[in-house]
């Protein structure tokens, strides 16, 4: 798939010491994530057994690139209809800028499309207005004002 040899696929937990580390790599990241921590094996499994996510990884030649959640959300509103959440859309800093970002998302929007949900959502921190232009190029409109609420973690690392 794509222009540069990128395959995407299921992540596997060889997997999760790359995605960590990308999710890390940047100001936000680097304030909230410890590489090494046994925790993200457990989380990895925990997304690994449930049928509603997809943790995603991009392959460009064989090394894990970029990375993603899509979360399959099945509600009451919209009669019934299902959303797909995407999450944690991260590119390894040496290869942003080169479209794998447009093209995992693309690739998220279509799995999303193909099970059937009747919109794809997304969240991302207000301070990443380059972030915000590159979903707006994706053809996603800044139709909500997201919140939240940090809570205290229930387990190590959560």
């Amino acid at each position: 798939m794509g222009t540069m040899n990128t395959t995407i696929r299921r992540a596997r937990s060889e997997d999760v010491p790359a995605i960590v580390a990308m999710l890390a790599d940047d100001p936000l990241g680097a304030t909230r994530e410890s590489p090494g921590d046994p925790a993200y094996a457990s989380a990895f499994a925990e997304i690994d057994r449930d049928e509603r996510q997809y943790l995603a990884v991009a392959e460009v030649d064989g090394e894990v690139v970029a990375t993603l959640q899509l979360t399959f959300i099945p509600g009451l509103s919209r009669r019934g209809g299902t959303r797909a959440l995407i999450e944690a859309v991260r590119v390894r800093a040496d290869r942003r800028a080169a479209g794998l970002g447009g093209e995992l998302t693309r690739w998220a929007v279509d799995r999303a499309r193909e099970a059937g949900a009747i919109m794809v959502q997304l969240t991302s921190d207000a301070s990443r207005t380059d972030a915000h232009r590159f979903y707006e190029s994706l053809g996603f409109t800044a139709s909500h004002v997201g919140m939240k609420l940090a809570l205290s973690p229930s387990r190590p690392g959560a």
